[in-house]
């Protein structure tokens, strides 16, 4: 995510975090508030990135610090900025869901309330927090994922390489592009994998793959060459897997950019500006939840580190 420039001309502070629920007994939802001694507030649970951190990664992690909690990610929620003695702070959110866990006081919070969605605003010290709450209470979409369509990583030119396409590996950026995969896609708690038939598609998740403990399954259907031959089985496909599920988890699907942006077209996500098709850069992933109309559609072009991340020493 690009930072706003500070207007005070001081450093941007990174930070991430997220509005954690789970399921009341009367139906409806409950949110996590900590409080924070240091400050003597009342907030959701945040904190800086660490050295070459992804902002997703350190929401995670962050979270799981404060709170205790075992959480897997859902959609994005908003940015907020506020500024700081350093300069501007800048705090990514995440919806997540609590799937474990407890809580117990640390050396930065020493009390966690779960408490309706207006009564955790109504506990809330600060405004950016509040409007956070406001996204979580959104009802347009879901709070969380059911679906990652990952187009495969770099695999350099195709003219350099002496054999069938679909036999192309990975090339060295590619191979990174697909460490960073499992080391953040495990936040939306991948539960299946399928994969296009080049093997550069199945090289781009086996990395998550073993990470995760799953097997690879085929989908033929969501190849360049399937989905050309037959569009509404790849777009059935894909909407079979957004269908809600009963608990939390996501199916990863890797394919290629000849199809990737036309599935996006068909379940309505548009590209900004002067675009034609939504972006789906090598590497990149949309994270999605819903159905046309009512669609969560969360686009990533990368996990590099965050730009303003701390620098690596």
């Amino acid at each position: 995510m690009s930072s706003p420039p500070d207007p005070s001309g001081g450093r941007i502070v990174a930070a991430a975090g997220g509005a954690v629920w789970r399921p009341a007994p009367d139906g409806g939802t409950e949110v996590a508030v900590v409080h924070r001694p240091r400050y003597d507030d009342w907030s959701l649970p945040k904190g800086k990135l660490d050295a070459g951190e992804h902002v997703l990664t350190a929401a995670v992690r962050e979270v799981g610090e404060e709170t205790g909690l075992a959480i897997v990610a859902g959609r994005r929620s908003v940015q907020t900025s506020y500024a700081v003695p350093e300069g501007l702070k800048r705090v990514d959110y995440w919806v997540m869901q609590a799937v474990g866990g407890g809580f117990e006081p640390n050396d930065e919070v020493d009390e966690l309330r779960w408490l309706p969605t207006p009564a955790a605003a109504d506990l809330c010290s600060h405004g950016h927090d509040r409007a956070v709450l406001a996204d979580l209470a959104r009802s347009d979409v879901p709070l969380m994922p059911t679906l990652i369509l990952v187009r495969h990583g770099r695999a350099g030119n195709r003219s350099d390489w002496d054999g069938p396409d679909d036999l192309r590996p990975l090339d060295r950026r590619g191979r990174m592009q697909a460490q960073r995969l499992a080391e953040v896609l495990p936040a939306f708690l991948p539960v299946d994998l399928l994969s296009a038939p080049p093997v550069r598609c199945r090289e781009s998740v086996e990395p998550l793959a073993e990470r995760m403990g799953l097997d690879i399954r085929p989908a033929p259907e969501m190849g360049e060459d399937g989905f050309a031959a037959d569009p509404e089985a790849g777009l059935a496909l894909v909407q079979s897997l957004l269908e809600p599920r009963s608990g939390p988890g996501v199916t990863v699907v890797c394919s290629q950019g000849g199809a990737i942006p036309s599935v996006l077209m068909a379940l309505g996500v548009r590209a900004e500006g002067a675009r034609l098709y939504p972006p789906c850069a090598k590497g990149s992933v949309w994270v999605l939840g819903g159905r046309p109309g009512a669609l969560a559609a969360d686009y990533y072009r990368n996990f590099d580190p965050d730009p303003d991340a701390p620098a690596l020493r």
